[in-house]
């Protein structure tokens, strides 16, 4: 992409000369200095330098949302304050904890450091879920619980798109449970998402969840321990280590969710997970040799890798 398609023609008719080399050499210095991490390819040196810029405007938006809202011309004050954002985020701080924002399937949620930054890849468990709502023939309303829910990211993708959908999501970190209920409120899911604070599936040990729900989704921290230390500083040093330390070979959530999640589905019911790069092939396999299962598949990612499992509860369970 040319420099002279960074801006629409409207940008360039109201930006001052000082504006465009002030983006400009933003852009270069982000380019040579910041590392651009697989695991947010959204944050491209265009969208970020965007998202700084309205956030220096006063504009909290994500990266994805930066490209496309269009950007205004900044005052002296807001010209130090972008270049103080470009500051931070050469020292390391993720972009949605500086713009208070990411975008999770087309929906715009707040982030933070009290929940892990939700990633495209995580669309991939959410668009799964989402499918399968439509197979359900519920005779009542669609019973879905997430666990490990984080920043609420898939249990709203999941309400968004079934209206009608009743959805119940937890996580063990307090500070994850507090940004999920902000974000709740957020989008306006207020009395169609409740989020409660507990170990996994524990808060819905109740008579109205216990084989009743229709599907069950788990995002767990799945990073064995021993590569935690290995994981880009930005992630290791800002996101919550609860949130992807998945134990010494990054199973132990998963495997107790695999264990405990059936005793809350009923009958055809699903359970959606996402899993590491390297752990689909032999958990797939795992779960189809068990024969627990009247159904087993899984979704892979455009490298071709198993990163989603769904197991559906057979109708004599």
């Amino acid at each position: 992409m040319s420099r002279h398609d960074w801006f629409t023609r409207e940008e360039r008719a109201q930006f001052w000369d000082d504006d465009i080399s002030l983006f400009e050499a933003a852009h270069a210095r982000l380019e040579a200095e910041r590392e651009q991490l697989p695991d947010k390819p959204e944050e491209t040196t265009l969208a970020t330098v965007r998202a700084l810029w309205h956030l220096a405007s006063g504009v909290h938006v994500s990266a994805r949302r930066a490209t496309r809202e269009p950007l205004r011309s900044l005052d002296p004050p807001q010209r130090s304050t972008f270049g103080s954002l470009v500051a931070r985020r050469l020292e390391g701080v993720p972009l949605p904890h500086l713009t208070g924002r990411q975008c999770f399937m087309n929906l715009e949620m707040i982030a933070g450091p009290g929940a892990l930054i939700p990633r495209a890849e995580t669309e991939l468990l959410a668009r799964a879920a989402i499918d399968l709502t439509s197979r359900l023939s519920p005779d009542a309303p669609l019973l879905v619980l997430d666990v490990c829910t984080g920043a609420g990211n898939v249990a709203l993708a999941i309400a968004h798109a079934s209206p009608d959908a009743c959805v119940g999501a937890a996580d063990l970190s307090p500070d994850a449970v507090a940004l999920a209920r902000e974000n709740v409120a957020h989008l306006g899911m207020a009395g169609r998402v409740v989020v409660q604070q507990g170990d996994l599936l524990a808060p819905f040990d109740t008579r109205q969840h216990v084989g009743r729900a229709d599907l069950i989704t788990c995002n767990p921290p799945y990073i064995s321990t021993r590569r935690v230390s290995a994981m880009p500083k930005e992630t290791a040093k800002h996101e919550p280590t609860l949130a992807f330390d998945g134990g010494p070979l990054g199973l132990r959530v998963l495997q107790r969710f695999i264990r405990e999640a059936p005793r809350y589905l009923k009958p055809g019911g699903w359970m959606v997970f996402e899993v590491g790069l390297g752990q689909g092939e032999p958990m797939l396999k795992r779960m189809e040799s068990t024969g627990a299962f009247e159904s087993v598949e899984s979704v892979r990612d455009a490298a071709g890798d198993v990163r989603v499992i769904m197991a559906r509860q057979g109708a004599a369970a």
